[in-house]
């Protein structure tokens, strides 16, 4: 903050606006006189005091001026152990191997700490760290990484999530000209110990194995959020393509394993699914592409484990009370709807979890604690994007067939998807699928022509309110529901609508005066 102007602001001020910028003014002087006291040589115990008060003071977004330079990030940056640009010099080793005292590992995290904060608050900071190659120097500590101590490795991953979330433009000298997507790939398959035991193959977790360490799965935690955004962006090439199949084959591994707590487990595998969301359908079968003791026939031998670990986190996070379902389900939705769209075992194992053969259609298919009365009550959800999720998921586990859906959830919870992909007239979608078909049970063959289409259910018979009414009063009964339904079409209340022959809505004059089709192939008389 310069002085003239703070002087000028002190002028008109009042006594509380006085007390907020002299503190500011503080602290910045302070940051100042820190960066000036860490850019001398001083002993490693000033050096971590000194990066501690700084911490602290970077938390404040409002006094990082003198540490948002490119003076700033370079004294920082060189205390990390990073290379910082031409000005640190490229012979320098980039880290961690230099580390001899317990102090000397302390400033490290200090100041990747320090970075952390400054990054994260400072727009001005994220530009210098681009023009001093901060990132440089972040992949060669990844390098080193069988040398790291905990905490230097962690923060160091930190950072790099946080540029490559906060700079877009750098994701893309992150992958072509640093590798990165390799290089944290070989961190994540370090951290969590993968053995390979064929192409793409990782020996499988012991079951009477420990859970795996915190201090691993906080890593690996943040392994995911950086390549979660380097893969972000389209990607072709038949490097990108095997390191995709590798990364899926490590989240495969990272999917069975378990951590020290049930919340942290769930933690690093929505991680896992956000990243395999971004990897091209393709991989997936990397997923399921595990030998099976004694195989499984009806899947094509391929290995479910993965994919039920999947639904059972599906179903967890539709039933925690009070969550963001936005945010929190609909990635498992849509890896599990993608992966039902393009792989038929896949499909075909999710459909016998999730819509096992219809037996009882009495219950409406929303009321229940059955995964499909849970899902279709997701239907009809306030939050459009959920809705359409949920209804999305249910529709290629019934092929994409217009009547296979309406067996499952009924007309009035389908209703949404079907007026948006223009299908209220019946048909399918436009994934092609394989010919395999479920039967029909006995009971539900036989309670069929009973059910209401609209409900999806058996209903009690009602007692017909008419059945007693004279004709005259059916008459006037009649009248007086046309002259309602009249009276809020005049004012706007409703409109009637009517569907067109390609199966979607419009106003009922519209579809009234559509031309009809000439299907006869000749001129009429």
């Amino acid at each position: 903050m310069d002085l003239n102007n703070i002087l000028s602001q002190l002028e008109t001020a009042n006594g509380e606006e006085v007390e907020k910028l002299l503190q500011q003014y503080n602290r910045e002087k302070l940051c100042q006189s820190v960066l000036t006291v860490l850019g001398r040589q001083v002993q490693s115990s000033c050096q971590k005091t000194c990066l501690e008060t700084l911490r602290i003071l970077s938390r404040d977004k409002r006094v990082l001026a003198p540490v948002a330079t490119r003076e700033g990030m370079l004294i920082l940056g060189g205390m990390a152990g990073l290379y910082a640009g031409e000005e640190e010099g490229d012979s320098e080793k980039s880290s961690q191997e230099d580390i001899q005292s317990e102090e000397e590992e302390r400033v490290v995290v200090e100041a990747l700490k320090c970075l952390c904060n400054v990054v994260y608050n400072s727009p001005a900071a994220q530009q210098v760290s681009v023009d001093v190659q901060l990132a440089h120097g972040l992949c060669a500590t990844l390098r080193t990484v069988r040398t790291w101590h905990h905490e230097v490795g962690l923060f160091t991953l930190r950072l790099l999530f946080l540029l490559s979330a906060l700079r877009p433009d750098l994701r893309g000298v992150l992958r072509r000209e640093l590798h990165a997507v390799r290089l944290l790939t070989e961190v994540l398959e370090h951290t969590l110990d993968v053995r390979w035991v064929g192409p793409y193959e990782a020996a499988c977790p012991d079951p009477q194995a420990l859970p795996m360490p915190a201090k691993d799965n906080e890593r690996a935690m943040e392994v995911l959020k950086a390549l979660f955004n380097l893969t972000l962006s389209e990607a072709s090439g038949e490097e990108d393509d095997h390191q995709f199949r590798l990364i899926a084959a490590i989240l495969r591994h990272l999917l069975m394993l378990k951590t020290e707590t049930e919340e942290k487990t769930e933690e690093a595998h929505s991680h896992a699914i956000n990243l395999l969301n971004n990897l091209p359908v393709s991989c997936l079968d990397k997923l399921i592409d595990v030998p099976v003791q004694g195989g499984l026939e009806k899947y094509g031998g391929k290995n479910m484990d993965a994919v039920q670990v999947l639904l059972d986190f599906m179903e967890k996070r539709i039933d925690k009370q009070g969550s963001n379902y936005k945010e929190g389900l609909t990635p498992v939705l849509s890896l599990l709807t993608e992966g039902s769209r393009h792989h038929r075992e896949i499909r075909i194992y999710i459909k016998a979890q999730v819509l096992p053969p219809l037996k009882d259609v009495k219950i409406r298919p929303e009321i229940g604690t059955a995964v499909r009365n849970k899902l279709v009550r997701l239907m009809t959800h306030v939050d459009m994007g959920v809705k359409q999720t949920a209804a999305e998921f249910l529709f290629v586990l019934c092929k994409e067939s217009v009547d296979n859906l309406l067996k499952y959830t009924g007309y009035g919870n389908a209703a949404g998807l079907l007026v948006a992909r223009g299908l209220l007239a019946g048909g399918r979608g436009e994934t092609e699928y394989s010919e395999d078909e479920d039967s029909d049970t006995e009971e539900y063959k036989s309670a069929k022509p009973f059910i209401n289409p609209i409900t999806g259910h058996v209903e009690e018979p009602m007692p017909n309110p008419i059945e007693e009414m004279t004709e005259e009063q059916k008459e006037y009964e009649a009248q007086k529901l046309v002259n309602m339904f009249d009276k809020l079409s005049r004012q706007n209340v409703i409109r009637p609508m009517g569907v067109r022959p390609d199966g979607t809505l419009a106003p009922l004059e519209e579809t009234l005066c559509d031309p009809p089709e000439d299907n006869s192939g000749s001129d009429s008389d």
